[in-house]
C-alpha cells in the first residue's frame, strides 16, 4: 500500500467520522449559524471604521487624502456611531442569533429563546452604572460569554419544558400570552443563577463575567494567533477536504470566535492609536491563505487555461470566474482534486506556504493587520486591501501568493496533464477503430 493511500485510509477511517459528527452537532451548528446571522452588522460596521481612520499619514499632500482626513477628523463621532452600534456591540447580536438557531433545532420558540439570551447576556455583561449601560464588554471581549450564555439559557429552557416545569394556563388563554408566560420561570432561573455568579466575580475579582471568561481563554486566544496554530488549522481543513468533507466550514466555524475576538482587539487598538496585536483573523484566512478557495487553487486554474489537455482547459474556463470570487468547487470536483493522489501534496502545501509568507509579511510590518470583516466572496486582492484598511500592499502580496501557489502546483499539474493526454489519445484511437472505414453502395 502506498503512503498516499495509507494517509487517505487514515483520514477516511479516523478523522472523517469525527469531523462528520462535529459538523452536524447541534450546538456547533447553532454557533456557526449564529455568527453567520450577525455577519451583516459586522461587515457594515467594519467598513465605517475604515472610513473613520483613513489609510494616509497626516502629512500627505494628496488632495483626496487631505479631504478624507479632514472629514474623518471633523465628524469622527458621527462616523463611528454606526460602528459602535454594530461591531461595538456585536456580542449582543451573536448571543441572540445563537440562541435563536439552537432553539429552532429543538423546536422551541426561537424568538423567546433569543430574547431570554439577550436579557441574560446584558445582565452579566452590562450592569447599569450611573443610569447607563457600559458597552466595554459588549464587543469582542464578550464573544465567549455570549456563546456560553446562549447555550446555557436555551438548554435551560429545553430542560424546563422537558420536565414540564412552568406556569400552566387554561386553553382559553391566547397563544401569545401563553408564550410570554412560558418565559417567567426561565427568567427567574437566570436571575437566581447567572446574576449571583456575576455579582460574586465582581466582588472577588473586580471584573465583569465577560472579562473573567476572557482572562480564562486568553492563553488559548494567544496560542491561536501563532504561526503553528495557523498551520495546524490549514492542515486540518485540507486533510478533511480529501475525505470529501468541507474542511473549511468545520475549521472556520471553530475559529470564528477567536477571529472576531482578535478583530475586536485590533479595532479597539486602532481607535486608541495603539499597535494592533493580532494577525489571524478571517480576512487573513480568506484572502492570503486560500486564494481562490480551499487549496489556494487560483494559481492552478490559471495553469489549466494553458493546458494541452482539453479536459483541464474546459475546467479552467469554467472555474476562472468562480475562483476569482473564492468559489472553487468547480475545480475541486471537476478535476477532481478530492481523493486524487496526484494533487494531495500541492493541495496541502500551497496554502501552508501562503500562510508562512503572509504571516511573515504581517509580522515584519510589510503589510497592515486586518481591521475589517469582509465578505469572503470578495476577489482576493480587493478583499485583502479592504480587510487591512485599504493597504494596497496587501493586494500586491495576494498576487505574489497566487504566483507562488501556481509554482507549487506546476509539477503536479504537468504529471496529471500527461496522464490525461494519454487517456485522451487512447480514447481518440478507440473511436477511430470503432468508426467504419467506408460505406459500400449496392449496384
Amino acid at each position: 500500500m502506498s503512503v498516499s493511500q495509507s494517509i487517505f485510509n487514515f483520514i477516511e477511517m479516523r478523522i472523517s467520522p469525527i469531523a462528520g459528527r462535529l459538523s452536524t452537532q447541534r450546538h456547533v451548528m447553532a454557533i456557526r449559524d449564529g455568527f453567520i446571522s450577525a455577519m451583516p452588522f459586522m461587515i457594515v460596521g467594519s467598513f465605517l471604521l475604515v472610513f473613520a481612520y483613513p489609510p494616509f499619514s497626516a502629512e500627505s499632500g494628496w488632495s483626496l487624502a487631505r479631504w478624507w482626513l479632514a472629514i474623518a477628523g471633523n465628524y469622527e463621532t458621527e462616523i463611528l456611531t454606526p460602528f459602535n452600534m454594530t461591531m461595538g456591540i456585536m456580542s449582543i447580536y451573536i448571543t441572540a442569533a445563537i440562541a435563536y438557531n439552537l432553539a429552532q433545532s429543538y423546536k422551541l420558540d426561537p424568538f423567546m429563546a433569543a430574547m431570554l439570551s439577550l436579557m441574560s447576556f446584558l445582565l452579566v455583561a452590562a450592569p447599569q452604572v450611573d443610569k447607563a449601560l457600559p458597552t466595554a464588554a459588549l464587543g469582542g471581549i464578550g464573544i465567549f460569554t455570549a456563546i456560553l450564555v446562549a447555550l446555557y439559557t436555551t438548554e435551560m429552557v429545553r430542560l424546563l419544558k422537558h420536565y414540564n416545569i412552568g406556569i400552566s394556563l387554561p386553553d382559553q388563554v391566547p397563544a401569545k400570552i401563553k408564550q410570554s408566560f412560558d418565559l417567567l420561570i426561565p427568567i427567574l432561573v437566570v436571575v437566581l443563577t447567572l446574576y449571583p455568579l456575576s455579582l460574586l466575580i465582581q466582588d472577588q475579582f473586580n471584573m465583569l463575567l465577560p472579562q473573567a471568561i476572557m482572562a480564562i481563554f486568553q492563553p488559548l486566544i494567544s496560542a491561536a494567533d501563532s504561526l503553528p496554530a495557523i498551520l495546524l488549522a490549514v492542515l486540518l481543513a485540507h486533510l478533511l477536504w480529501f475525505a470529501g468533507i468541507h474542511g473549511a466550514v468545520i475549521v472556520s466555524g471553530m475559529l470564528q470566535a477567536f477571529w472576531l475576538t482578535n478583530l475586536g482587539v485590533n479595532q479597539s487598538s486602532l481607535a486608541a492609536g495603539l499597535p494592533m496585536p493580532h494577525i489571524f483573523i478571517e480576512a487573513f484566512w480568506s484572502f492570503f491563505i486560500v486564494i481562490g478557495g480551499s487549496g489556494a487553487t487560483f494559481g492552478l486554474v490559471l495553469l489549466y487555461l494553458r493546458s494541452r489537455s482539453a479536459h483541464l482547459r474546459s475546467i479552467g474556463k469554467l472555474s476562472l470566474v468562480p475562483s476569482a470570487f473564492n468559489i472553487n468547487e468547480p475545480v475541486i470536483f471537476g478535476t477532481p482534486i478530492v481523493m486524487n493522489p496526484t494533487f494531495f501534496l500541492p493541495f496541502i502545501i500551497a496554502p501552508l506556504v501562503n500562510s508562512v509568507i503572509a504571516y511573515a509579511a504581517v509580522k515584519m510590518d510589510l503589510i497592515d493587520r486586518v481591521i475589517s470583516v469582509v465578505p469572503w466572496t470578495a476577489p482576493a486582492p480587493i478583499g485583502a486591501a479592504w480587510g487591512t484598511g485599504w493597504d494596497f500592499r496587501a493586494a500586491l502580496l495576494v498576487v505574489l501568493l497566487a504566483v507562488v501557489s501556481a509554482v507549487v502546483y506546476y509539477p503536479f499539474f504537468k504529471v496529471y496533464e500527461r496522464q490525461l493526454l494519454a487517456q485522451e489519445a487512447e480514447e481518440a484511437a478507440s473511436q477511430e477503430e470503432a468508426s467504419p472505414a467506408g460505406t459500400t453502395v449496392a449496384p
